[in-house]
């Protein structure tokens, strides 16, 4: 079952994010980072750990699980060094994924090459 929550509170996310695309003037930079903001609130307020619990990797994986990530990561600095952990906790705790995010595609792009289209 766990599989079957995941892959519908996942699924919901990516269509709730499909929806804005479409039917609004946003642009997808712009629903990325909202998406983002929203996993941010949801762990600021304490409903991502319930909705975690529930569906797990549906909803860690999309922005929204980034999103609860930086929040995490700045609560935790701001508890252990105070006002300039609200600055540095964010950085400290994304800085793996971003980090493998560049790396990956550098060495992607080494390896394939990539085509104009027409």
């Amino acid at each position: 079952m766990d599989y079957v929550n995941a892959f519908w509170v996942g699924g919901l996310i990516c269509l709730l994010a499909q929806i804005l695309l479409e039917k609004t003037k946003l642009l997808p930079g712009r629903i990325m980072v909202l998406l983002v903001v929203i996993g941010a609130f949801l762990s600021f307020f304490g409903w991502f750990q319930p909705m975690q619990e529930y569906a797990g990797a549906g909803v860690t994986v999309p922005l929204v699980g980034y999103g609860h990530l930086l929040m995490k990561g700045v609560q935790e600095a701001v508890d252990k060094e105070g006002f300039i952990g609200l600055f540095k906790g964010g950085f400290t705790t994304g800085a793996v994924g971003c980090s493998a995010a560049l790396i990956f595609g550098y060495l992607a792009s080494l390896i394939f090459r990539s085509k104009m289209r027409k």
